[in-house]
């Protein structure tokens, strides 16, 4: 979770735009139930291509490969696994193995648990490759959307968490700003964009802070009363 805290409301009753995310998705996936689910969601646009690895491309920034646990078995007994885990690892971007599915699934395949368990541990430790887990269609598609959410945080520069230490100026700038009144990480990142530097956003008046998307009269208000008191406003401390 990200720190400071959450964006209120907008002022005037109308809620902000999610940005779009666009998943480029393998035509062979068509079949799979993950695409219904993803289409379904407000701020997701799915592209359906044939891709020349993996399953699901996310913004051109990740890759993701899709198993279900029946699929990963097969795939290890006749060899497709770690041919498929090679060209991941050799291709740009970051690959992921995404795992559907029960561990009752694999009693029909054939494959010992011994064995799966052997393939994940060398996709893992030999390839490098991270490895999700889902029950069923739904749940893989909430995965490869929260996967874009969390990249889409990664290039705005936002904080994860309380105690993190932001890496980089833009970090440490975002985090300043959401200890502002009223300003969470989706205000401190328009603010930031708007005025450039904290200096300028700390300099600007109140009608100058509501040109920004989601700053109204009363958040800007708070915020130039809290620059602008003296500490003696809150007593003498000793």
């Amino acid at each position: 979770m990200a720190s400071g805290p959450p964006d209120s409301p907008p002022e005037d009753g109308i809620a902000p735009t999610l940005p779009r995310r666009i998943i480029v998705v393998d035509d062979r996936e068509r079949e799979s139930g993950v695409i219904t689910v993803l289409q379904a969601l407000p701020d997701v646009t799915v592209r359906i291509d044939r891709l020349p690895v993996g399953d699901y491309r996310i913004d051109d920034r990740a890759l993701i490969e899709r198993k279900t646990v029946a699929d990963f078995a097969q795939s290890l007994v006749d060899g497709r696994l770690f041919r498929q885990a090679q060209r991941l690892m050799y291709q740009p971007l970051p690959a992921v193995l995404l795992l559907e599915g029960r561990a009752s699934d694999l009693k029909d395949t054939g494959v010992r648990r011994e064995a799966l368990q052997g393939a994940l541990v060398t996709l893992t430790l030999l390839f490098r490759m991270p490895i999700l887990r889902s029950i069923d269609a739904a749940e893989s598609a909430t995965l490869i959307q929260y996967a874009s959410q969390q990249l889409d945080r990664e290039t705005q520069g936002l904080p994860y968490s309380r105690g993190h230490r932001p890496k980089g100026r833009r970090r440490q700038q975002l985090r300043l700003l959401q200890s502002l009144p009223g300003i969470g990480p989706d205000r401190a990142v328009r603010l930031l964009n708007h005025f450039v530097s904290v200096e300028k956003v700390i300099g600007a008046t109140a009608e100058e802070l509501e040109v920004v998307e989601g700053i109204g009269p009363k958040t800007a208000q708070a915020i130039r009363q809290l620059l602008s008191e003296k500490p003696s406003a809150y007593g003498t401390c000793r």
